[in-house]
């Protein structure tokens, strides 16, 4: 087993009832700690399972047992370079040379405010695109890789989410293999 660090952002619960922490303790969530800030649930999990995908599902399914609605899963889908070094452990110099093309080649585009002096990347694909170049663990791309997966399943409304997380992380694991 390995333990897995992540954040639910939820709603739906009243902060001030009395059974506010109680209700997630009951519903399967002693392994993280439930807080309520700037009007949002945050429930930080250090979850033991067997794989990223098993960790998240039964996480937002422990979630929604205690009444809340999942609104997302963190850490930030969007990244700065100083993200990326941050995430991976590399020094933003580096990250700055992969991202000008100077080490290395294709680093992904930004996503969001691609003319602006800060833009953003996908996490997801800037761990896929360090992991295929042998920059950073497999398993970070594939974790990266479930997590957006599980924040688009979130997004639909979907409501079983283990066999679409499971099929994305063997995905993510062969096309990093193939690659």
């Amino acid at each position: 087993m390995k333990t897995f660090e992540f954040s639910i952002i939820a709603s739906g619960i009243d902060p001030d009832a009395d059974d506010f922490g109680d209700r997630f303790v009951e519903a399967g969530c002693d392994d993280a700690l439930v807080a309520y800030q700037k009007g949002h649930i945050i429930i930080d999990f250090a979850r033991e399972a067997q794989s990223i995908d098993e960790a998240v599902a039964s996480a937002i399914d422990n979630v929604r047992a205690a009444g809340a609605v999942v609104d997302r899963i963190e850490p930030d889908p969007l990244v700065s370079l100083a993200d990326i070094a941050a995430r991976t452990g590399l020094t933003r110099a580096a990250i700055t040379n992969y991202f000008k093309g100077s080490r290395g080649r294709n680093f992904p585009a930004p996503v969001a405010k691609v003319t602006s002096d800060s833009p953003l990347w996908d996490w997801a694909d800037v761990a896929h695109w360090m992991a295929s170049n042998a920059k950073v663990p497999v398993e970070l791309s594939v974790e990266a890789s479930v997590l957006k997966e599980a924040n688009s399943a979130v997004d639909a409304g979907e409501v079983q989410l283990a066999e679409r997380l499971k099929r994305r992380a063997q995905q993510a694991a062969q096309a990093l293999k193939v690659a």
